[in-house]
């Protein structure tokens, strides 16, 4: 039997344990993938600590896991166009990445030159970068506020931002002021100084993207004119600037990853850099909560 980092309880790292559990079988429409890398999100933290327990009640077993790459290991009636042994990556809104084996029901093939951690850190992060920018409704030409420019979702939404021809602008912390200018976007400073400093560029922006909700929606829906163009990932307290709270549903952003992929491969995407932690020392180490860096669970 294979096994699966399982969550056992609401808490620390400790309640995830790595135990035996069934092999999956795929039902129609999707694969079952021989597990090489998961990635770790912040949304699997908020899972593990409790948080989402009365939105987001897990799975039994209840494996965690919203994105993963592998090799392709079995096929369910009706899937075409994959082979056993194509190497794929796969976002997985039922979870179950944290294993040796997964399900999955859409997929992108992984190039050979995109490295299994990549492939796996991808997924999730590249769903809501892009869908976000399509329900904000930018176009080239116009003005872009991206907060948490630096996060592993918005590295992303500002990379494809600059190649769509907007001028984007990036909050978010001093140590990363290069690295988000090397991406194509002018850095500003997250805090009460925010809105001066983007005063000394512009008087207002198109729309704004709240990758991090970590604050400065206020400021947001004052640059933008109104709460129409500004939409939060994750502040708790967008209702309060009548600002729009995205979540992935499943016609946000289907074809993401399969437009993410060839950029990445090709050098034109970049991610943050990544951490790899074995898999099956999963309860023995501690994720990082930052979304500054994505964590990528692998070598089993």
């Amino acid at each position: 039997m294979p096994y699966a980092a399982v969550l056992t309880g609401y808490g620390s790292p400790e309640t995830l344990v790595w135990s035996q559990v069934t092999l999956p079988t795929p039902g129609p429409g999707q694969i079952r993938m021989r597990v090489h890398a998961a990635g770790v999100g912040p949304t699997d933290l908020k899972i593990r600590r409790g948080d989402l327990r009365e939105v987001f009640p897990v799975p039994d077993p209840a494996v965690l896991g919203f994105e993963a790459a592998g090799t392709v290991d079995a096929l369910g009636p009706g899937v075409t166009g994959v082979s056993p042994g194509d190497e794929v990556a796969a976002q997985l809104p039922t979870l179950g990445g944290y294993g040796e084996y997964a399900l999955a029901s859409a997929w992108a093939v992984k190039p050979g030159t995109v490295s299994w951690a990549d492939a796996a850190a991808l997924p999730a992060s590249a769903e809501a970068a892009v869908g976000v920018l399509r329900q904000l409704g930018v176009s080239s030409g116009e003005t872009l506020l991206v907060l948490g420019g630096a996060g592993s979702v918005g590295v992303i939404a500002t990379q494809l931002a600059v190649a769509q021809g907007l001028t984007v602008f990036s909050a978010t912390g001093p140590t990363d002021e290069q690295f988000v200018k090397d991406l194509g976007a002018i850095p500003v400073r997250y805090g009460s100084a925010l809105l001066a400093q983007m005063r000394a560029h512009v008087e207002k922006v198109d729309a704004v993207f709240d990758a991090a909700g970590k604050g400065g929606l206020r400021d947001a829906v004052e640059l933008a004119g109104g709460p129409a163009r500004v939409i939060t990932l994750a502040d708790e307290h967008a209702s309060d600037f009548g600002v729009a709270l995205s979540e992935p549903t499943p016609d946000r952003a289907p074809d993401a990853l399969e437009q993410t992929m060839p950029l990445l491969a090709s050098g034109r995407l970049r991610l943050r850099a990544q951490r790899l932690l074995p898999m099956r020392d999963t309860p023995r180490r501690r994720t990082p909560s930052s979304k500054r860096a994505r964590c990528t669970r692998s070598s089993f």
